[in-house]
């Protein structure tokens, strides 16, 4: 199997056989790690590209700004509409797939303007093992993996940012607050921003791998890892937190003693070969 620099090489090379492109860039490490690269490879021909939205969580955008900064590389924030299609608002398992429609076709309506010929992603090879709708709009709109192309694994992703030094090498996974919201329920701006406000409050809690699911009946499923169950137990009785949680909007607060999983609501979806099609 090729070296994590043999990738990197392979990466670049790619890159720079591309001529120009924009990243999809949303500060998760994937992203940014192609984001680097790109603009190694390319410099000012590299673009990265932001859509925000309501579904994006505080400080995302921020972190954005400051990677891009970072980095060097040209950086274009949009606003997105995807709220507009009510095929996302429903909420089906295809939810990302019509989230992920909206950016690239605003991402393709502005390649002329930023002068690109290729529009690229922050996909891994792991990323074909968990159920990503979102592929599959990428492959509507010829949008490349250059990470996956290379063969990058999760982990090898995370050495390469932690090798160019960038400050989110081991940022947990941090998809968009719409993910946090059960198939079939109704995705809303209020729903979104109660689950926003609660995570937020629990990171300033301490808890910083943390999610808060909404389930049917305003109810929030609270996700730790299992070595912080019992501290966010406690953490309860003390703090009040779900009092708060409650004032964010929530009637019911529950403790998922699982602990916390990526991708949780997954498990409910039959895997079909479609989605990567």
């Amino acid at each position: 199997m090729p070296s994590v620099p043999e990738k990197r090489e392979e990466l670049l090379t790619l890159l720079r056989s591309f001529g120009s492109c924009a990243v999809a860039f949303s500060a998760g490490v994937d992203s940014t790690v192609v984001a680097k690269a790109a603009h190694l490879a390319l410099g000012e021909k590299a673009v990265a590209v932001t859509g925000t939205s309501a579904s994006l969580a505080s400080g995302e955008l921020d972190q954005t700004r400051a990677l891009a900064e970072l980095i060097g590389i040209r950086h274009v924030i949009l606003s997105t509409d995807e709220f507009a299609n009510p095929s996302y608002i429903t909420n089906a398992p295809d939810r990302c797939y019509h989230c992920k429609t909206e950016l690239y076709t605003q991402i393709d309506g502005l390649t002329q303007r930023l002068d690109v010929q290729f529009v690229v992603n922050g996909a891994n090879i792991d990323d074909a093992s968990d159920y990503r709708p979102g592929m599959k709009a990428a492959s509507e709109h010829s949008v490349r993996s250059p990470l996956a192309e290379c063969g990058f694994t999760k982990a090898d992703v995370r050495a390469l940012a932690k090798h160019w030094e960038l400050p989110v090498w081991d940022k947990p996974a941090a998809p968009c607050l719409a993910s946090r919201v059960a198939y079939g329920e109704e995705v809303t701006p209020k729903r979104l921003e109660m689950i926003d406000r609660s995570e937020r409050f629990l990171r300033e809690q301490g808890f910083f791998a943390v999610r808060v699911r909404y389930h049917r009946g305003d109810l929030a499923r609270i996700e730790v890892p299992s070595e912080d169950i019992m501290k966010l137990i406690c953490s309860d009785s003390q703090s009040g937190i779900s009092n708060q949680l409650r004032q964010f909007g929530f009637k019911f607060v529950t403790i998922d003693l699982e602990g916390f999983r990526s991708g949780s609501l997954n498990s409910l979806i039959q895997l079909t070969t479609d989605a990567f099609n």
